[in-house]
């Protein structure tokens, strides 16, 4: 079981869903959670089994993360 990530808000709008080694499955998500459109949640496949792997949480949106969980810290994707 992972750490609960602390995000900016409750909602999960991925702007980005890349599959960065070419295997038909996305690896690397950028998404927003308080609808302002900037990302505040980057989540990473690094073994490419479908499942996030690494949850990198920056609620100031500054760039400099706040928050680094092992696993989806219970933010899914869809």
């Amino acid at each position: 079981m992972s750490e609960t990530a602390e995000t900016r808000g409750d909602e999960r709008i991925e702007l980005i869903a890349a599959d960065t080694n070419n295997d038909g499955k996305a690896d690397l998500w950028a998404i927003d959670t308080d609808g302002d459109g900037v990302a505040d949640v980057y989540q990473f496949d690094h073994s490419g089994d479908g499942t996030v792997d690494t949850t990198i949480v920056d609620l100031n949106q500054d760039s400099t993360p706040d928050q680094i969980i092992d696993g989806d810290g219970g933010l899914p994707p869809a």
